[in-house]
C-alpha cells in the first residue's frame, strides 16, 4: 500500500492531475498522480500551455495579451482550484480592480504620458503612484471580497508605465478572460468541483 501524500507540494493540484488521467483513461497517470515528478512535468507542460496558447493569440495579433501577472494566476487556477483566489469570479474582477487603480493613480499623479518607469526612472510622483495603486487594489479586493494576489502585480503593470493604453488594457482584460476560460475547461474536465463563476464564501 502507498504511503504517498495526497497533496506531496500543497494545493490541490494533484486533484486535476487524478481527474485528467481518469477522463483518458490513462491508468500510470492514476497511480501516479500524486508523485512529485509528475506533478512538476504536470505543472511545467501545464505553464507552457496556457501562457503558450496567449503567446501564440498576443504574436498573431501583436496586442500584448501576455503580461506578467497571468503567470501566478495560471499557476493558481491550477494549483489550488478550491480556493476562493483562484474562482473565475475573483480572478477576473481582481485583475480589473488592478488596472482600474493603476490608471486611476497615473491620472492622478500626471503620469499617463510619462513614458515606462523602467525607461525614464522612477520618481517621486512615480512611487506615490505604485504605492496609491497598490494600496486601492488591495482595499477594493478586500471590500468586495475578491481575492486575487496576481492583481497586485496587474496595477504595478498599469501604474509603473508598461501598458497604459486604454486599448493596451482592454487587451490585458482580454487575455485574463482567456486564461480563466482555459482554468474552467481544464478543471472541469479534470471532474474539479470548479465553479463557471463564484461561490459563497465561508470562515
Amino acid at each position: 500500500m502507498s504511503t504517498r501524500p495526497r497533496y506531496p507540494i500543497g494545493g490541490r493540484m494533484s486533484d486535476v492531475v487524478l481527474g485528467i488521467g481518469r477522463r483518458f483513461r490513462l491508468p500510470a497517470l492514476e497511480q501516479r498522480h500524486s508523485s512529485r515528478l509528475v506533478l512538476g512535468v504536470f505543472a511545467g507542460l501545464n505553464g507552457c500551455v496556457s501562457i503558450g496558447l496567449m503567446a501564440l493569440v498576443a504574436f498573431a495579433t501583436g496586442q500584448p495579451f501576455v503580461f506578467p501577472s497571468l503567470g501566478p494566476t495560471a499557476f493558481l487556477l491550477f494549483y489550488t482550484p478550491n480556493l476562493a483566489s483562484a474562482w473565475p469570479k475573483n480572478a477576473f474582477v481582481g485583475h480589473l480592480i488592478g488596472v482600474l487603480a493603476g490608471w486611476f493613480a497615473l491620472a492622478a499623479f500626471g503620469l499617463r504620458h510619462a513614458g515606462p518607469a523602467v525607461a525614464v526612472g522612477v520618481s517621486g510622483t512615480r512611487v506615490g503612484a505604485a504605492a496609491v495603486s497598490l494600496g486601492l487594489t488591495a482595499l477594493f479586493m478586500a471590500w468586495l471580497a475578491v481575492p486575487h494576489p496576481p492583481a497586485g502585480a496587474t496595477t504595478l503593470i498599469v501604474s509603473l508605465g508598461i501598458l497604459t493604453k486604454v486599448s493596451q488594457l482592454l487587451v490585458l482584460m482580454g487575455g485574463v478572460v482567456l486564461l480563466v476560460l482555459q482554468g474552467i475547461v481544464i478543471n472541469r474536465l479534470a471532474g474539479v468541483d470548479y465553479p463557471l463563476w463564484s461561490r459563497p464564501l465561508t470562515e
